[in-house]
């Protein structure tokens, strides 16, 4: 496995890694970033959320910034506002020990007067949802035009959550001489058509296999229970591990807000975030998470992509997720940091096909719960 030094990367953002206990390259790295370094072609990159895609693309386009310039060089364009803060968060750690590179992260449901303010300051890189870079371009409030390197980071998510035409404006927005660096964990029609109008037929193309975006410091359990035996089982397992912090997926918002109305009724410490709730509301419960000041976070997959929360030793899988890569970034919320973590699934008789699939396709052993 070649290091980071040999892959071309410098001795400044390697000292910013290593502070990070990041030593060693993951594959998607390995792969990508040779080609993102020293070539001026287009990339696309398959890859699941937690095989450490932010660093592949992240540590070339830093490295290809010029600080000396007060100019956006790089745009990363992503899904959602926890992914936006946490690549901006992690673009900032890694250039602790380098020339100062300026990091704004702008996106929906935060005051975009205060956003544009901060972008008169000097500006290396935008991190970016594309509903608020539409609104930042129309108002003539962000300079676009000496962008050497544009990220499509969760290309598909944004594709599901109906960002396509804001993609293709964007991408026709900026100068026709950039590099487009493409990353999603699947690739349907959509992110076809933007490949084939955006990028350049020459494009280099990586692709991670499915199963290696599954943390092998994560345990996979399953428990068949009916509907009715649901919420008593899982106060079983709650009271087994009341000691520990864990998330809690389902399928629908409903769900979720049922499910966490009980537990609060149980008085245990538990929060929720759901695609109805504001941007706010959202925001304040994942604060209190992260602050440990609920131990249970219950949610649909909207927080099941970027989110980093440390030390949580299980996920609960409620309800199964609707695609298997959304198991991937459900499980990859736990056994993070090189901590151990649990993956426990609550399925009924009829879904045991689906343990079949996922272990199929993740190449993983789903046991069960003992």
């Amino acid at each position: 496995m070649a290091s980071f030094s040999e892959l071309g990367i410098s001795g400044k953002l390697i000292k910013g890694l290593n502070e990070l206990n990041i030593f060693e390259p993951t594959d998607i790295q390995q792969s990508a970033i040779p080609l993102l370094l020293n070539s001026s072609e287009d990339f696309v990159g398959q890859a699941q959320t937690g095989t450490g895609k932010t660093a592949a693309f992240g540590l070339p386009l830093l490295q290809n910034i010029d600080a000396s310039k007060s100019e956006v060089q790089g745009l990363i364009i992503a899904p959602t506002r926890e992914l936006c803060q946490q690549i901006a968060k992690q673009l900032f750690k890694f250039t602790k020990y380098t020339d100062k590179i300026f990091v704004e992260a702008v996106y929906g449901g935060a005051d975009i007067n205060n956003q544009i303010q901060r972008l008169t300051r000097p500006t290396h890189v935008i991190v970016a949802t594309p509903g608020r870079l539409m609104d930042l371009i129309k108002r003539d409030a962000v300079d676009l035009t000496r962008v050497r390197h544009v990220v499509l980071d969760e290309a598909d998510e944004m594709l599901s959550m109906g960002f396509k035409q804001d993609i293709h404006y964007i991408l026709g927005y900026v100068p026709i001489e950039k590099n487009v660096w493409l990353f999603s964990a699947t690739m349907p029609q959509g992110i076809q058509e933007i490949i084939k109008k955006f990028l350049r037929k020459d494009f280099r193309k990586v692709e991670v296999s499915r199963n290696a975006g599954v943390n092998s410091n994560v345990t996979h359990e399953y428990m068949v229970c009916n509907s009715k035996d649901k919420l008593p089982e899982l106060m079983h397992f709650l009271a087994y591990h009341k000691e520990e912090r864990g998330m809690i997926f389902c399928q629908t918002k409903r769900t979720a807000r049922t499910l966490a109305k009980q537990l609060l009724a149980k008085n245990l410490l538990v929060d929720v975030i759901e695609g109805d709730m504001g941007q706010r509301d959202r925001d304040k419960a994942m604060r209190k998470f992260k602050s440990e000041k609920v131990d249970l976070l219950v949610t649909t997959d909207i927080a099941a992509r970027g989110i980093d929360v440390k030390g949580l030793s299980f996920v609960i899988h409620y309800e199964l997720p609707q695609q298997t890569e959304y198991y991937t970034h459900r499980s990859g919320r736990t056994g993070r940091a090189g901590l151990k973590g649990n993956s426990v699934l609550f399925i009924s008789d009829r879904e045991k096909e689906h343990i079949h699939t996922l272990q199929k396709e993740l190449k993983i052993k789903i046991q069960p719960l003992s």
